[in-house]
């Protein structure tokens, strides 16, 4: 098996110089013995002198295809051995996690942005060529949109991971799939990515497996931009996967988004570093470089075509849709343009975050961003603290409601029956609407059964309702329940893996909404309310949800010469409150006996002068407290 992974590095490395068009001589076929092969010079992707030909590649010899898995799957480590074992990089101890460029990603070991490689691989004496797309645990929706765009029909190849695992059971998970996903048993490929275990059958399948993607070179150039990064010397450069046509350095191309016309300045495709090519063909994915300097003129979904030769826009993307909000500010209102700019230029290649301007008395001018998640929004934010140097304030994340109008009046101001609320601060009162609505997901548990008891009294103590219960196998059970999104949006998964030592996965997909019994619960600090804090509870959980902020705010605020009153309100009723006691000097100290009334004195001047103080200190909350205050226990 070791012997076919070092003759597929041999034969990918002379494919690579081979594709570049030097009079090399045939390319090797892949079962010839070794002593046959041609003496070339190996050479790796970043020794490219020479542009690649890719009009060698024909559109059925080209495969495009994806890793997709949840968090901590083994996705990057996968990606890591395939391009080794076609010889795009060269096989070393320090190759980990090579795709992964962000600080982010190797500091937490997460993927956060989708990266392209192009391989070339040479399998029975035909050379292909295979897009590899390596997608984001945490939103995978820009990967998913280009596959559902670019193939009329979507090809899964079950890989079974970390069988090099002392408690690694792949029958056991052959059977699950087949069970759940009907997919026969036969059709997995059990491999170890860490010990490069079988991972030639991976390739073997991408190309059995995977059809060629069905597009037409003799037709006008149209190419999908399905991702951008931005350099500040060069400008934009944009991602695109071609459906037709060809593009080459000096074409001049439109945007269909913007309709501005921009000459291509260099073409090429990513082997992972940039490569230039002469030419991308129909088929093929690549790079673009047109003198974009605006980070809005390349805008994912785009269509891009030649200059007087128009064609029909394709359907572009799916909007992701944003399940958790958050206020955006800066620390300091001087850098708020550095700070705009920042957020322009990662929403860029992250469609998947939603920006609205936004305001606040206590923290001035900011935006109301909308995150697939949590993790999605702290990702979001080390980004922009490690890349551009950000200092930001985060307010509570909150999620989507919705509320029926009562009345034609206020049909007519907000002009709709139904107004969806983002902002907290904004939910209207209950005299004004007939019903409120939460956002509800349909979210599924596969976990052991032995940890089945505690998973479903975490579920009912989330507000959830269980839909189905089905035995996969003798010891897995798969749970689903109805959550309101509010429920699980910030602590559920941990909890969930607290409970089950952390073999239980969750996975949610979007329901719609249902009716609700919310409230606004503003918290005060001395009687003033924190807008930031504000946030949406259901009614039978304000009080302990109340309780629970104003216990995380007392630990979380510092101590002031004046005593901090903390309170959870539901309009004019106080449901909870915390006191943060003050500084005190012992004021009496000085006293060595004499009459009481003296002592009585000085600590009467004393409570006079914090009392004072209290009406006109202000009181800072810490920026990590706005995250803190929501996390509630998870014995809660």
């Amino acid at each position: 098996m070791w012997t076919l992974v070092s003759r597929g590095w041999g034969c990918a490395r002379t494919l690579a110089r081979w594709a570049t068009g030097a009079a090399l001589g045939p390319a090797p076929t892949f079962g010839a013995a070794p002593e046959s092969w041609p003496t070339y010079r190996v050479y790796s992707s970043a020794e490219f002198k020479e542009k690649l030909d890719m009009s060698r590649f024909p559109v059925e010899n080209i495969r495009n295809f994806s890793i997709v898995a949840h968090v901590d799957h083994g996705k990057s480590t996968l990606a890591d051995r395939l391009l080794e074992l076609t010889g795009t990089i060269d096989k070393t101890k320090n190759n980990k996690q090579v795709l992964d460029k962000l600080q982010v990603e190797r500091e937490r070991g997460i993927t956060v942005k989708a990266q392209t490689a192009s391989l070339f691989h040479n399998c029975e004496g035909k050379q292909y060529l295979l897009n590899l797309i390596d997608t984001p645990g945490i939103q995978a929706q820009t990967v998913a949109n280009f596959f559902l765009a670019f193939e009329a029909q979507l090809s899964v190849i079950p890989v079974i991971n970390k069988i090099d695992l002392k408690n690694a059971d792949p029958e056991r998970v052959e059977n699950q799939i087949e069970k759940v996903f009907d997919i026969p048993s036969d059709e997995c490929i059990k491999i170890s990515a860490k010990l490069g275990t079988n991972i030639e059958s991976v390739l073997q399948a991408v190309i059995e497996r995977i059809p060629p993607p069905k597009v037409h070179r003799k037709n006008p150039l149209r190419a999908l931009v399905f991702d951008s990064t931005f350099d500040q010397y060069r400008g934009v450069i944009a991602n695109v996967a071609l459906f037709d046509g060809v593009v080459s350095k000096g074409d001049k191309i439109v945007s269909a988004h913007t309709q501005k016309t921009y000459e291509v300045n260099e073409v090429g495709v990513l082997n992972p570093n940039e490569q230039p090519t002469h030419k991308l063909y129909a088929g093929q994915v690549g790079y673009l470089i047109a003198g974009m300097k605006n980070v809005t003129e390349a805008q994912i979904g785009d269509t891009l075509y030649l200059h007087k030769q128009p064609v029909e826009p394709l359907p572009g993307f799916k909007s992701a849709k944003p399940m958790v909000f958050a206020g955006m500010y800066p620390v300091d209102q001087s850098e708020y343009n550095n700070l705009k700019s920042a957020i322009e230029k990662l929403t860029l290649n992250d469609s998947s975050v939603t920006v609205h301007r936004d305001s606040s008395l206590a923290l001035g001018a900011g935006w109301r961003l909308g995150f697939l998640g949590l993790l999605h929004m702290e990702v979001f934010n080390q980004r922009l603290e490690q890349e551009y140097n950000a200092s930001v304030i985060l307010t509570t994340p909150t999620v989507p409601y919705k509320a029926v109008l009562s009345s034609s009046k206020l049909i007519k101001e907000y002009r709709e029956k139904e107004i969806t609320i983002i902002n907290p601060a904004q939910f209207p009162d209950k005299s004004k609407v007939t019903e409120y609505l939460e956002p509800v997901v349909l979210g599924t548990i596969i976990t052991p059964d032995e940890y089945t008891g505690k998973i479903m009294m975490l579920c009912e103590a989330r507000r959830a309702v269980q839909k189905n219960m089905i035995f996969i196998d003798q010891n897995r059970v798969m749970l689903k329940y109805l959550f309101p999104l509010n429920e699980i949006v910030v602590d559920f998964y941990d909890s969930l893996k607290s409970l089950s030592s952390g073999y239980a996965s969750f996975d949610y997909e979007d329901a719609g909404y249902q009716t609700a019994e919310l409230v606004k619960m503003d918290i005060l600090l001395n009687g003033n309310t924190v807008e930031e804090l504000v946030t949406v509870v259901h009614k039978d959980k304000a009080h302990s949800i109340g309780k629970a902020i104003c216990e995380r705010l007392k630990d979380s605020l510092p101590r002031q010469l004046f005593e901090i009153a903390i309170q959870a309100a539901i309009g004019s009723k106080i449901i909870a409150r915390e006191t943060v006691k003050a500084y005190r000097k012992n004021v009496l100290a000085k006293c060595y006996g004499g009459d009481i009334t003296r002592k009585m004195k000085l600590l009467k001047r004393q409570a006079e002068g914090k009392k004072k103080l209290r009406k006109i200190g202000n009181v800072e909350v810490p920026k990590d407290a706005f995250i803190k205050v929501l996390k509630t226990q998870s014995s809660k």
